[in-house]
């Protein structure tokens, strides 16, 4: 069954130096990209050198990360870094919502964290006579992007919630029988989960003796499946309560909304901006504390109310009641 598409969706598979978000950095992304009524996708991959932006230097592979996929610190020496493909990566972006096997967990957070490290890279560039026309550009670029707002279909989520098992089983059960080859390139495991949802989309399109649920074919209702709809950063260390206000979820102020702890401690907001927690953490507090910043002015800039005034009057006159 051919995707039901009102916009692109694309599929991307990230390989790593490892699997510290905080730390680790992307070797290998590969995009597929499913166009609304084109039968063959659109296929780019890229491989990049991991690159520490504060030391200057190439982050290397961690020795579990090389077992697994194969790549060695020499094989990446010669390649581009993430931040001088960005600009093509964010047109593949454009306009599109996502989709990967385990991406939400893993590809995602990741994929947000470089794009933070070359904009807090940019940001300090900016200021230098030198590159700032240079940074300023890729500031412009970086800022179309919006990794939250997309849409996110993890066909694992799909597939556990419906198949429980991993890219090789899923593709042995849905689309034949047999292995895919090249598993763990980052090409390979995205054409596999691109063929593999849309596999799924046909076996359960009808209910069966077994299984009462269908799969519907739309990308907001795939994207739902397994989905940490309540999370505001892909850390998890902030989440939505039943009221849409981002609560705290960790340490000494977990349970609070962090309109709270702006308003009891404002301090908090400048230790999170600089503890070690990822920068996609670090953009949703400070993006709070815009908001939260935003709405003081205002109300010190709003008339006061004829109720304010009296009790102000009532004070000055030393009235109690």
């Amino acid at each position: 069954m051919e995707l039901n598409l009102q916009r692109p969706l694309l599929f991307f598979d990230i390989e790593s130096t490892g699997l510290n978000i905080a730390t680790d950095g992307i070797i290998e992304i590969s995009f597929v990209k499913a166009l609304p009524g084109v039968a063959e996708p659109q296929v780019k991959t890229w491989k990049i050198k991991p690159w520490d932006y504060s030391q200057r230097k190439q982050i290397p592979i961690t020795p579990g990360a090389a077992a697994v996929n194969g790549v060695k610190d020499e094989d990446l020496k010669d390649c581009p870094r993430f931040i001088e493909v960005l600009p093509e990566i964010a047109e593949w972006l454009k306009d599109s919502d996502l989709a990967g096997f385990n991406s939400a967990k893993f590809d995602l957070p990741l994929l947000a964290e470089e794009i933070e490290r070359a904009r807090a890279y940019c940001e300090e560039r900016a200021f230098r006579p030198e590159s700032r026309e240079k940074a300023q550009a890729m500031l412009a670029c970086i800022e179309g992007i919006d990794l939250h707002e997309k849409k996110m279909v993890d066909v694992q989520s799909i597939y556990h919630h419906l198949e429980p098992r991993n890219l090789r089983a899923a593709y042995r059960f849905y689309c034949g029988g047999k292995d895919f080859e090249n598993a763990h390139t980052a090409e390979a495991d995205t054409m596999a989960t691109y063929e593999v949802l849309k596999a799924q989309l046909d076996r359960y399109a009808e209910p069966d003796e077994y299984r009462e649920e269908v799969l519907k074919n739309d990308v907001g209702a795939l994207s739902k499946i397994g989905a940490r709809s309540q999370a505001v950063d892909y850390a998890g260390r902030l989440f939505y309560n039943d009221a849409g206000e981002a609560v705290i979820s960790f340490g000494k102020h977990k349970g609070k909304t962090a309109r709270e702890v702006y308003l009891t401690e404002p301090s908090y907001f400048s230790w999170i901006a600089n503890g070690e927690f990822t920068l996609d953490t670090k953009r949703q507090f400070a993006r709070l504390k815009e908001q939260f910043d935003r709405e003081k002015a205002e109300r010190r800039k709003a008339p006061a109310s004829e109720e304010a005034l009296r009790d102000l009057a009532d004070k000055w006159n030393g009235r109690l009641f």
